[in-house]
């Protein structure tokens, strides 16, 4: 085997593989490289193909028989050594991650370092494996939080506002694409089309990425997928994609225009007060499910009495129960007048119909409010607990050592009170005390600085006391 560090050597002898990784050339004879046929070298000297031998390089000039690649020349010398002896060495500088993706390009195996040195390697690569994924993991919590938490942080806050307002141009676009000022006329295919079209489609993009950035980062998938909010975000963006699917199916089409409105509920993300109102309905589904029963069975019966006194009058809109269900509505205090009884008989039935829906819509309010005063005062003082803690963030280093400094002083001759006992590791000071001792107050019992023996009943706290202190 014959190396070269120059660029551009001169022709070849057949017997020699002329390659040139990164700007420099190297040789080495082809019964060396065979001897190992599955590495992409080993390909290429034993294939007999030119398409394939071209297909295994990133180019080839005829002129000197040479095959260029577009590599690290660094780790190539490492793999240029391994065809002189056989052995693949490792460097310590190197990446191991970027060493581990230029082994699997030249079909290098890791088997062929020896075995202290893949040892050390595979430590190394383990190590920074599991600092890439917790800095992975901190990445997900961060845009977790800024996604979900708006209290976090001020991005996260400006991030709630913005999705907020969204929402609400949204609605406001929706709304007033429904007027007939608000349409244009396409000059090529002739239809109206709404002005704020665009307004919306630029929302439903903000609220696709949005929802997406909430679903590459959740904690829990499962829990994401069942979660109510998360489906009102779903249906807020999907409206306009079956639009675009289905364009030609005019009553599906239709329905999903109509499902647009369901933007409005993305203010529950944002909203205490909404949210303590969906968990009101959802905890009290039995009494607010036996007040729709109620209203059900006495539209029926009210219908069914003033139909009977009613449908003999001339020019009647009673012309059928079906039809005195609308009349019924009633029962809930509110008429809109398109339907009113004639005869004494059927006034006296509509009186009775108001006074029931009176009675039986003031029977669950109680009940109701009492469930969602005390929901809404829980999310209350739980955001304000979010908060405090957020703004509570302090210096625990900084605090401890300070509260140790006037306690316990700074010189080396500095006396401990009788109470502590002090040791020295090889890299840190060491001072234990007994849990009820008075000094405990002073210190802030953090995950972060101090961590509690139950098996001794001590704190151990790592300070900066030379180690000379007693």
């Amino acid at each position: 085997i014959h190396g070269s560090g120059e660029r551009g050597s001169a022709a070849s002898a057949p017997s020699m593989l002329n390659i040139n990784v990164g700007g420099k050339s190297y040789r080495l004879t082809y019964q060396a490289v065979a001897v190992y046929p599955k590495t992409r070298l080993g390909r290429l000297a034993t294939s007999t193909d030119r398409s394939r031998q071209l297909g295994l390089c990133d180019d080839y000039a005829v002129q000197g028989d040479e095959y260029f690649f577009d590599r690290d020349p660094a780790v190539f010398q490492l793999v240029y050594n391994f065809y002189a002896s056989g052995v693949l060495q490792v460097r310590d500088e190197q990446c191991p991650l970027s060493f581990l993706e230029e082994l699997s390009y030249w079909g290098v195996r890791l088997k062929y370092t020896p075995r202290c040195c893949r040892i050390c390697f595979e430590e190394r690569r383990d190590e920074l494996s599991e600092q890439l994924k917790v800095q992975r993991e901190l990445r997900r919590w961060r845009l977790w939080n800024l996604m979900e938490k708006p209290f976090s942080s001020v991005s996260a806050k400006a991030m709630g506002v913005a999705s907020s307002l969204f929402v609400l141009i949204s609605v406001v676009a929706l709304a007033l694409n429904t007027m007939e000022e608000m349409q244009q006329v396409d000059r090529r295919s002739g239809e109206s089309r709404p002005m704020l079209e665009h307004v919306e489609t630029l929302c439903i993009a903000f609220f696709t990425l949005e929802y997406l950035l909430r679903l590459v980062s959740t904690p829990d998938l499962r829990r994401f997928a069942s979660s109510p909010l998360n489906a009102v975000d779903l249906i807020a963006i999907l409206p306009l994609y079956l639009q675009l699917l289905l364009d030609k199916v005019g009553q599906v089409l239709r329905i999903m225009r109509l499902m647009r409105i369901f933007r409005i509920l993305k203010l529950a993300r944002h909203s205490t007060g909404l949210r303590a109102f969906g968990f009101t309905l959802r905890q009290c589904y039995q009494q607010v499910g036996c007040l729709l029963l109620f209203i059900a069975m006495g539209i029926f019966a009210f219908s069914a009495m003033v139909y009977s006194v009613e449908h003999d009058v001339s020019s009647t809109n009673f012309t059928s129960i079906p039809h005195a269900w609308w009349w019924a509505v009633s029962i809930s205090t509110v008429g809109y007048g398109d339907m009113c009884p004639e005869t004494h008989l059927g006034c006296l039935f509509a009186f009775l119909c108001i006074a029931f829906g009176i009675i039986l819509n003031g029977m669950p309010i109680s009940i109701l409010y009492n469930k969602f005063s005390d929901y809404y005062s829980k999310l209350k003082a739980y955001e304000y607990t979010a908060v405090r803690k957020e703004r509570s963030k302090i210096n625990f280093t900084r605090r401890a050592r300070k509260k140790m400094s006037k306690c316990c002083g700074e010189g080396p001759t500095h006396y401990l009170p009788s109470c502590f006992s002090y040791s020295h590791s090889p890299d840190k000071p060491v001072i234990t005390w007994p849990v009820n001792s008075h000094f405990k107050n002073h210190i802030q019992s953090t995950k972060a600085g101090i961590r509690e023996n139950s098996a001794l009943g001590k704190f151990v706290f790592w300070c900066s006391l030379p180690p000379t202190a007693t």
